[in-house]
């Protein structure tokens, strides 16, 4: 049956896509995603992929710079095994067919620097590096015979031993997922050897994002609902520059642009980073975000804007085609006028908490990418080490998962079918719409780049009733896409909360007015949470 397989995955970025071809070796693999294969954070990455590779670079160079921008709460031995398995990870993708941008004329390949390297060592595809990665991957992937892609199909829940078995004599298990099947609307039945969550981010729980509509944090939320510990969930990234236009829908500037030499500047055309950071407009992300949220707080401006006119017009265009093409589009010529900008939400650096392997503490779940918690980022993310992190990890997944599981027998317990029971059809809409975009309103106005207790317990008031409204409509109404992405949501709203309030210092990503220094006697730990399930 093809509900069956080796390999179950949840997602189709680069995490998801890249186990797939890794495990196809071993066996069958089925992937799941809510929508067209190719659409997944991956494929809106712009800047590139970091990575050790030219002569005037190293090693202890880029950890150091990794730690740096962690602040301090960076995992030493998932630093190291990440930053030292990168080269191979670029030659891997090479062979798959991702086309990096060479230097012209040259057989060398063109790397950029971005905020908080020290050296350029940036792997691109032009400015559109995530689609190039994607389209490689996808092609590999459809043309494999042992990969099945179930595309608009959408996890609802896992399915773990101890749920279904009532027996907690046994450690529990993942034996695979109930999964909506958004064209029919029947919910059916996945069962794997391994189950891996490579479902991406969470962007979509704040108002304003870089992310695409499908971060909805499902495998976070589905981790932690089967009992798995969830970590850091209080270090969102907000990405300094994302257009300020109207009608541009969480379109990013690129860090690389900053990286070749694009300055910030208010609307009186002052340059505000210099006196904020050595390394100025290349600082950190989290620095970049509070100074721009200072500046605006300040002036009471809605944007800041993003000067690269400098660097003339042939220049901008070559390395940046896409995002010149996209801001005209807008009626914004970079090469003659500076770029609005604000920060938005862009990156977890928190999630499901796993191993050196990838594997969460439930035997046969792992889970890859952005939706994992390794210890790579710490405390925030140094730039284009995300999609490193991706791939290094499924590798690891892969060969844990292979070794572990793959020919173990599963328990033999018989796994229920979805039961429907007295659940009529949903019949107002408007109250998932309602609830969604106070969630989200919730979040960026009290749950933002500067936070206070005060703001946060209010947060946690009004996302506990708000659960408790959507549980309500989802027992009582039949499952959609929707339903699903708004229960999620809602539960990675409150893990940030719980997150946030656990710690009492400010490090990184997370500045509170509570407490406004780094407690390095008691905050270098990390932020943990567990459900135990009922």
């Amino acid at each position: 049956m093809d509900r069956v397989s080796r390999f179950l995955i949840i997602g189709s970025g680069i995490a998801g896509l890249s186990f797939a071809l890794r495990a196809a070796k071993k066996g069958t693999v089925n992937i799941l995603t809510k929508k067209e294969a190719a659409e997944s954070s991956t494929n809106y990455a712009q800047g590139g992929i970091a990575t050790v590779w030219s002569g005037e670079d190293s090693f202890e160079s880029h950890i150091e710079d990794t730690h740096r921008a962690g602040a301090g709460l960076c995992h030493t031995d998932t630093v190291d095994l990440v930053v030292r398995d990168a080269p191979s990870k670029i030659r891997e993708l090479i062979d798959w067919g991702v086309r990096f941008t060479r230097r012209t004329g040259k057989r060398e390949y063109d790397l950029h620097r971005e905020g908080g390297h020290s050296k350029r060592r940036i792997f691109h595809a032009e400015d559109l590096t995530g689609r190039e990665v994607e389209r490689a991957l996808l092609e590999r992937v459809r043309e494999n015979p042992k990969i099945r892609l179930f595309e608009h199909h959408a996890a609802v829940n896992l399915i773990t031993r101890q749920k279904i078995a009532f027996d907690r004599r046994h450690p529990d298990e993942v034996l695979g997922a109930y999964v909506l099947d958004q064209k029919t609307g029947a919910i059916n039945t996945f069962v794997a050897d391994a189950t891996v969550l490579a479902t991406g981010g969470s962007g979509k729980v704040y108002l304003y994002t870089s992310n695409p509509d499908i971060a909805t944090g499902d495998g976070i939320a589905m981790a932690y609902r089967a009992g798995a510990t969830i970590a850091n969930m209080e270090f969102v990234q907000f990405h300094p520059t994302c257009l300020f236009h109207p009608h541009a829908k969480s379109f990013l500037i690129s860090e690389a642009v900053r990286g070749e030499g694009a300055v910030l500047v208010n609307r009186a055309g002052k340059r505000f980073m210099e006196g904020i950071h050595q390394m100025k407009e290349l600082a950190p992300r989290d620095i970049v975000a509070r100074a721009i949220d200072a500046e605006l707080k300040r002036t009471g401006e809605d944007c800041v804007y993003l000067d690269i006119r400098h660097k003339g017009k042939a220049f901008i265009r070559k390395h940046f085609p896409n995002i010149h093409k996209t801001c005209l589009s807008f009626g914004i010529d970079m090469t003659k006028e500076p770029l609005p900008v604000v920060p938005a939400a862009h990156y977890q650096c928190g999630g499901v908490l796993t191993d050196l392997h990838g594997e969460t503490d439930i035997p046969r779940l792992f889970a890859v990418g952005e939706c994992a918690c390794t210890g790579l980022h710490g405390a925030n993310r140094l730039a284009s080490n995300s999609l490193l992190e991706a791939l290094v990890f499924s590798d690891r997944a892969f060969r844990r998962a292979s070794e572990a599981y793959t020919g173990k027998p599963r328990p033999r317990i018989e796994i229920p079918k979805w039961e429907v029971g007295e659940a009529q059809e949903p019949d107002e809409a408007v109250v998932v719409t309602h609830n969604w975009d106070e969630i989200r309103r919730i979040m960026w106005n009290y749950v933002g780049i500067v936070r206070s207790n005060k703001r946060l317990f209010r947060a946690l008031d009004r996302i506990d009733m708000l659960r408790r409204e959507i549980s309500e409509y989802y027992w009582n109404f039949r499952v959609t896409g929707d339903l699903l992405e708004l229960r999620n949501i809602c539960t990675v709203a409150e893990l940030i909360v719980r997150c946030a309030l656990q710690r009492k210092e400010s490090r990184g990503l997370h500045t509170t007015i509570d407490y406004p220094y780094q407690d390095d006697e008691h905050g270098r730990k990390d932020t943990l949470i567990r459900r135990y399930p009922a």
